[in-house]
């Protein structure tokens, strides 16, 4: 075959996946929470009970230097500089994140997933403001 007769087979593009759904808090600020994970915080709202938040935020430790923490508390220990989110899932009762000003500064953008898997399940963070993270997950340095 000759470079005048050579012919070109069009071959099938393959889309792209599309980016997991993730919620922001009311005002599309704050932590990032996928569908996964709005489920799951949902559920577990559901189980505590009237009148519970969800606190995330950081502390020192953890194996790169930082950890984060995730609680939930009574809406009477919100306290007067805190950051406030409410998420609202399709299929649930909206529900409240808080986060002292402190820890925002480290995780202000991270996306929060949950996983189902047997090995590395749970809820997992990823912090766009982490210079490392470590093995586990639950761990970074900035």
């Amino acid at each position: 075959m000759t470079a005048e007769t050579a012919t070109t087979v069009p071959t099938a593009s393959v889309p792209p996946a599309p980016a997991p759904t993730t919620h922001t808090g009311r005002d599309g600020k704050g932590i990032q929470v996928t569908e996964p994970a709005m489920k799951q915080l949902a559920a577990l709202m559901a189980q505590q009970g009237v009148g519970k938040v969800l606190r995330v935020g950081v502390r020192s430790g953890g194996c790169s230097g930082m950890s984060y923490t995730m609680d939930f508390v009574a809406a009477e220990e919100i306290r007067s500089d805190d950051e406030r989110y409410t998420y609202e899932p399709a299929d649930a009762p909206s529900f409240e994140v808080v986060c002292d000003p402190k820890s925002l500064l480290y995780i202000y953008g991270m996306q929060l997933d949950f996983s189902t898997a047997l090995i590395g399940g749970g809820f997992n963070f990823t912090n766009p403001n982490a210079s490392q993270t470590c093995g586990c997950g639950s761990s970074f340095a900035v």
